[in-house]
């Protein structure tokens, strides 16, 4: 067998230059004992956690591929739920950093995620229309809530009663009872898209953002509350009554015939409308966790901040208008009759300051701080956040910027990036500045203010960079001082692309001026110093008929290769400038191209999708390659291969082999397009920049890479997605309407039901050999030992049954119920049988009853009518309710024992407390009357 050609694998180092994303929102959240100090942003797949105070990132919660695209921090906390863009939800302990919990149900990005007062339930919504309810403490889904039909945009739980509001780009909002799983009401006054929502004023009123400057305000009224106190008992019974409960009297039902069916749980009537100064559509609407304030913004840079009065304030408020309209009608005539005063809506949510961001702002979080403070925190869309404080207490309150995090990244697209000769440093440059970065800390080491970036280099030495501009300047900085020490117009057009000469001692640039400038460095006398400084001498120019787009030298120094506006790549002599080759064959002009270090291989990468590998002896086209699904934005050579790597705006990075023509390795990780990539001078490192903000650093590392063990990997993942895309399988004897399982198929669930089904096959096989083995010792009239099945032994030499059980205990409780719906029912009557087992020994009944009751829902036709399964369903009847007795007894009893305790240490506190208040009284007195001592000693 031939040797092969041994690949090494290239894996992700680093993501860094991000700050946050603005895909999803931001949030405060609670980081040792503090709040409002610590915010979470989405960064591509993962969430960072920043320290607001110090610039600093605390906590990274990585991801995994998906990108973020809903955050919502948990009442207490200490969990983040972080929705991702495959419709996955994690939830992330704030301590440890881990995720805890895994749900998928959704098939599409979640795009709104809400927790309940208490933090046990967590609601999502997503751009598959559905809204699913999870149950956080046992980690499953409850149920799945369909009625939408367009992009759920928000979800809010009510504290005291069990309902569920969404709102979507249907232009509906919808009101769900929890209880029984269905949308009892549906407000249908808006006419476009519904963007967000809030609940003010103690959950009594409804406030919605929709697509014009008008947040219209809803009164809610809940029926159980409107009650007539001189009604009689009977009658108010019938106002509280659950949805759906039966009267028996007529003069019931003709009151019930009369209301509005859907008006038996809320009353929702318009109360008018708050005008926005924005003319565009609502981005986010939000109010801080007390309800007393809310802020909006729309597309632009602009929040606008509004105070919510307190009822207490409401009545202040009242009782002073009143007595002011009391004063003018006793002046004006004393005969008018008193007339009702009321508050406008404008007079209740009242306009406290807009604020004024640095950029459009994406998202925003509020919290009112303990002092009286309004803090808020805004994700821009220009990779910053910024933090601002508003000052209740003042006349007219302004809000003031407290702190800005920028440092971490740039505030437009990377265009170039470039390594140092020693492989330490990373220069990226971006519209409006060049930052250094040091490899292996990630910190930026420098910032530079710059013109729009297009191509860099450093300067032999690494002590200066060259930056190459749209507005056809050429840029000369120094990194010690961090200066500009020049300013050259190189071209009249924007400059493309710059290429070292491999001598070193100048560089090369074309632009869209159909211009190839060549450059020498020289030393000049520094008008400020003593001492000669580096400059750039401009010393030949080649005329082109078309832009040039690119340029690259070949290793020799011989050959310059110019890709121009024209599709085609021309080939000229570097001393005499004369031309040799042309390299046609590209439907679109070819943006990138990279020469091999020997000299024999040029490759180009081109807009309409494909890569040519050319001989540079003759100009042959060795071999086309479809890359990307997109343009491809750049490519180089690995330095001392014929590997080289492709960037395209598929968001993909690839490695191809340009001798066996054959893909090597795509390195995934960007969510956007890929502008630009440089490799280290040594190849062990990759850096990329995309369009998410995001710079990512590639490692080689020693691990081989196999090509068809890449291939079977994709395979496998492909097939992977395939299976979440399949239809959902149909559970007998559920109707398809308004509610559905909230779990979803997945690869998963499939492999927890072969686990159990392989766990069942062992048992009825360890079953029938001791049956075996019984009657070959009952034959032979002595003991026979009996061989233990290995796996068995690996446990510790337990019993098969045993053995299903540590199975089914490690199915995870979000995956149970879809891993049971695709077992074949041939399992089943042994699988109920086991049950029947475990639940008799009194061990996890919970989770066993959890399953029985699934199982019997799913295949109560097969169960039923099978004569073999009675017995069993008649023993698991009786053990089963026996054991859940026993189970809530113990609970009942613990949670008695632990009220107690409660009980004991809160009147031991209200004591100490007591205490310590007569002993600061004693305290103060004594002061006082030495005090009143000292001073009669004066006088």
């Amino acid at each position: 067998m031939g040797l092969t050609r041994q690949y090494l694998r290239y894996e992700p180092a680093a993501l860094f230059g991000l700050v946050a994303s603005a895909r999803a929102g931001v949030a405060f959240v609670a980081l040792r004992g503090e709040r409002g100090r610590y915010v979470a942003v989405p960064a591509c797949e993962h969430v960072f956690v920043w320290d607001t105070r110090k610039g600093e990132k605390v906590l990274i919660l990585k991801g995994l591929k998906q990108e973020v695209s809903c955050l919502c921090p948990s009442p207490d906390g200490l969990h983040l739920a972080v929705g991702y863009e495959d419709g996955a939800i994690r939830v992330f302990n704030l301590l440890s950093g881990e995720s805890t919990v895994t749900f998928n149900g959704h098939r599409a990005a979640v795009t709104a995620l809400q927790y309940d007062h208490l933090g046990g339930r967590l609601v999502s919504g997503s751009k598959d229309t559905e809204v699913i309810v999870w149950d956080v403490i046992n980690e499953s889904g409850m149920y799945r809530l369909r009625g939408h039909k367009d992009v759920i945009t928000q979800v809010l739980f009510l504290k005291e009663k069990n309902l569920l509001v969404t709102c979507a780009k249907d232009t509906l909002v919808k009101w769900w009872d929890l209880d029984t799983q269905h949308c009892f009401k549906t407000l249908v006054g808006h006419r476009a898209e519904v963007w967000g929502m809030a609940l003010l004023s103690k959950e009594k009123r409804l406030i919605t953002g929709s697509a014009d400057s008008e947040l219209r305000v809803w009164d809610l009224t809940y029926i159980q509350e409107v009650k007539d106190p001189d009604e009689p008992e009977s009658k108010k019974s019938k106002g509280s009554s659950s949805p759906g409960a039966e009267e028996n009297t007529e003069e019931d039902e003709t009151l019930e015939l009369d209301e509005h069916p859907e008006e038996r749980i809320v009353k929702c009537s318009k109360a008018g409308s708050i005008m926005r100064e924005g003319r565009d559509r609502v981005v986010t609407l939000g109010t801080d966790r007390m309800g007393k304030f809310l802020a909006c913004h729309g597309t632009d840079a602009v929040l606008e901040v509004f105070s919510v009065l307190s009822e207490e304030e409401i009545q202040k408020k009242l009782e002073k208008k009143t007595k002011k309209a009391r004063k003018k009608a006793k002046q004006n005539s004393e005969e008018e009759p008193e007339r009702s005063v009321e508050l406008s809506l404008q007079e209740e949510i009242q306009r406290v300051t807009n604020v004024k961001a640095s950029s459009k702002i994406k998202s925003f979080d509020l919290i009112l701080s303990p002092k009286g403070e309004l803090k808020m925190v805004l994700l821009l869309q220009n990779n910053v956040v910024e933090l601002y404080n508003l000052d209740l207490s003042a006349q007219v309150p302004q809000a003031v910027r407290v702190s800005r995090i920028t440092i971490g990244g740039h505030r437009s697209d990377v265009r170039t990036l470039a390594f140092s000769s020693d492989n330490i440093a990373i220069l990226s440059a971006a519209a409006e500045s060049v930052k250094i970065w040091n490899r292996s800390t990630l910190q930026c080491i420098r910032t530079m203010e710059c013109e729009y970036a297009l191509c860099s280099l450093f300067v032999p030495g690494d002590r200066q960079v060259i930056i190459g501009t749209k507005t056809g300047k050429l840029q000369l900085y120094d990194l010690a001082s961090g200066s500009l020490i020049e300013t050259l117009d190189a071209h009249d057009g924007a400059v493309w692309s710059i290429a070292l000469s491999p001598d070193q001692h100048g560089f090369v640039t074309g632009g869209a001026d159909k211009c190839v400038k060549f450059w020498e460095f020289e030393l000049v006398k520094d008008e400020s110093s003593v001492q000669k400084r580096l400059s750039m001498k401009h010393v030949r120019i080649l005329q082109l008929d078309e832009d040039v787009l690119c340029v690259r030298y070949s290793p020799n120094q011989k050959l310059l290769a110019v890709s121009l506006l024209d599709c085609t790549v021309k080939v000229f002599y570097v001393d005499t400038l004369k031309f040799f080759l042309s390299l046609y064959g590209h439907k679109l002009p070819v943006l990138c191209m990279d020469i091999c270090y020997d000299g024999t291989l040029i490759a180009t990468g081109s807009a309409d999708r494909n890569v040519k590998i050319w001989g540079l002896d003759f100009g042959d086209c060795h071999r086309s390659l479809f890359a990307h699904d997109d343009s491809v934005m750049y490519l180089q050579f690995v330095p001392k291969s014929h590997l080289f790597f492709t960037a395209g705006k598929d968001s993909k990075i690839k490695q191809w082999d340009a001798d066996k023509f054959e893909h090597v390795q795509t390195l995934e990780g960007h969510h956007q397009e890929v502008w630009c990539l440089a490799l280290s001078p040594n190849g062990d490192y990759v850096v990329s920049a995309s369009h998410d903000k995001s710079l990512r650093l590639w490692e080689r590392t020693r691990e081989p890479l196999i090509l068809e063990e890449e291939r079977e990997m994709q395979q496998e993942a492909e097939y992977e997605e395939s299976v979440a895309k399949e239809e959902q399988p149909v559970v007998a004897g559920e109707r398809q309407g308004e509610t559905g399982l909230a779990g979803k198929k997945t690869i998963e669930t499939i492999k927890a039901a072969e686990r159990i089904m392989e766990a069942i096959e062992l048992y009825r096989e360890e079953m029938a050999k001791l049956k075996e083995h019984n009657a070959i010792c009952k034959a032979a009239g002595k003991e026979v030992p009996f061989p233990v099945n290995p796996i068995l032994r690996a446990y510790g030499n337990i019993t098969p049954s045993a053995y299903v059980l540590e199975v089914f205990k490690k199915v995870k409780s979000s995956e149970l119920e879809e891993s049971l719906l695709v077992l074949p029912f041939s399992y089943v009557p042994d699988l109920l049988r086991l049950f029947n087992e475990y639940i008799q020994l009194g061990s996890d009944v919970e989770l066993l009853c959890r399953a029985l009751l699934f199982l019997l829902k799913i295949h109560f036709g097969q169960i039923t009518s099978n004569q073999m399964l009675v017995t069993v369903i008649e023993n698991l009847k009786k053990t089963t309710i026996s054991r859940v007795t026993e189970a809530r007894d113990v609970l009942g009893f613990n949670m008695a024992g632990l009220q107690f305790l409660k009980r004991e240490i809160e009147a031991k506190d209200e004591v100490t407390f007591f205490a310590d208040a007569t002993e600061r009284f004693e305290e103060k007195k004594r002061k006082r009357k030495k005090k009143e001592k000292m001073v009669l000693a004066v006088l």
